[in-house]
């Protein structure tokens, strides 16, 4: 199953095609920082960064033979003689994320606006190659009006699918990756398509409405022909302990059964990367954190396990400090004491003590919160400083945020970890390729799903219910 994989991140799509038997032709991604990680995993060594800035400086054509282009995807479309070859090629599948949320049917007649610019040139690539399937992924708020008279983007750029030459049968679907054996709620938007010609040898159709992902035991059936299957029963979902458990010393349970399972999973030799996993995960790196920080940690920490609402250190900020001192401890007054972190750090040992902490440490970023064990994690985001771990009084490790998303233990991130606010347009450094990227486990049932629908070698857990 030959595949191409447009704005392709650090390769999240690509990992779970490949695992269900695809054979990548061309991966295309400006950010170079992102293409590293790709190029790294999935084609080459890229651990020389000399060579890399090399490989980044040489030809089109030659990135192109080589497997990933790193450029912006009108660099490709204007080398008629790459795109007659890719067309020769006989591509089964593109697949990609291009930026959509402002996308519009009329917005072909501004080529300035950059909403529509980059699904435009993702069409004018499916037009020109003629591919058997396409698969679009973007966040749910694709799926928002702008106004009463205006479809969403989302179905707006189903219907400029389905009118893409060749033409396509269309199947919008919204699928969350915990239903497919990631450790994580994490919702997002596909657009899963075939080619009308197969789809009318094979029998194939859209529902025409868009289609939602559940738990095994709670889908109605039949499924959409395009919809790819679930994995997950809700008594067997994934959760943070399972993910992360053997990277802290005091998690519960460390090498319980379920635990080690997904452990397995994380090496498991059908992840077709370049390397193998070895003794050490790569990218497991603590932050450091300022001695204020890390103790607002264990303050987060403490409200967490004793059940009180976090919210309260952000909501003390919003006040003045004579009303910020009467809320606090209207909230704080049957508090457990003494105020002890999980590490066994004693933060009050009483209710004064408490709140007046409470209001020192208050901070109007409301999105920090403490992950439980016992839950999936929440959906993981380009900004590390929005989760804080149950016990540690940090935020989580690359590692650990790819380990909710799925990424396999071989696979190594590559760059910088983090950047500053100022640089975030132009880097993507280690954090945000993780947050940017489609979980493995949700694109490895895209595939299955794909490979099936065309009849190619298919991987494991292809059977529909």
């Amino acid at each position: 199953m030959k595949y191409v994989d447009l704005f392709a991140g650090c390769g999240g799509l690509s990992l779970g095609i490949e695992r269900a038997g695809g054979e990548l032709v061309v991966a295309v991604e400006k950010s170079d920082m992102a293409a590293r990680t790709f190029f790294h995993n999935l084609v080459d060594d890229a651990s020389d960064l000399h060579a890399w800035n090399q490989y980044v400086a040489s030809p089109v054509e030659e990135q192109v033979r080589r497997g990933v282009l790193v450029r912006e995807l009108n660099v490709l479309l204007g080398q008629d003689s790459l795109m007659d070859n890719l067309a020769a090629e006989g591509i089964d599948l593109v697949v990609g994320g291009p930026p959509c949320q402002g996308f519009s049917l009329a917005g072909r007649r501004d080529s300035e606006d950059v909403r529509n610019k980059l699904p435009w040139e993702y069409l004018e690539f499916v037009a020109r190659t003629r591919p058997k399937a396409v698969v679009i992924e973007n966040v749910v708020g694709m799926n928002q009006k702008f106004s009463s008279q205006d479809e969403s983007s989302f179905v707006q750029l189903q219907l400029a699918l389905a009118r893409t030459e060749p033409g396509y049968t269309v199947q919008g679907v919204q699928v969350n990756a915990m239903h497919y054996g990631a450790p994580q709620h994490r919702p997002r938007l596909m657009i899963i398509a075939v080619r009308s010609d197969i789809a009318a040898s094979k029998g194939i159709e859209s529902t025409g409405k868009l289609w939602k992902s559940d738990f095994l035991d709670k889908l109605s059936h039949p499924l959409p022909d395009l919809a790819p299957v679930p994995t997950v029963s809700s008594a067997d979902v994934r959760t943070v302990a399972q993910a992360i458990s053997d990277l802290s010393p005091h998690a519960p349970r460390g090498n319980g059964p379920a635990n080690k399972d997904y452990r397995r999973q994380m090496r498991h030799p059908e992840w077709k990367l370049r390397l193998k996993p070895g003794p050490e995960e790569h990218n497991h790196v603590p932050r450091n954190h300022a001695a204020r920080t890390t103790e607002r940690f264990r303050l987060y920490q403490y409200l967490a396990k004793s059940g009180l609402d976090q919210r309260i250190i952000s909501r003390a900020a919003m006040l003045s400090e004579s009303d910020a001192a009467l809320y606090v401890k209207t909230q704080l007054v049957d508090a457990p004491l003494p105020a002890l972190a999980p590490d066994g750090t004693e933060l009050a040992t009483s209710v004064d003590e408490l709140c007046q902490l409470v209001q020192k440490l208050a901070t109007k970023k409301h999105s920090q919160k403490v992950l439980g064990w016992s839950q999936p994690a929440r959906t993981v985001v380009t900004l590390p400083d929005d989760y804080v771990h149950p016990v540690e009084p940090r935020i989580f490790t690359v590692r650990e945020m790819a380990r909710f998303q799925g990424f396999p233990a071989a696979f190594e991130f590559l760059g910088k970890e983090t950047t500053g606010a100022h640089r975030r347009r132009v880097e993507v450094p280690q954090y945000s390729q993780v947050g940017n990227a489609v979980s493995p486990w949700l694109s490895l049932a895209v595939g299955n799903r794909i490979a099936a629908l065309l009849g190619e070698k298919r991987s494991e857990g292809t059977d529909r219910p």
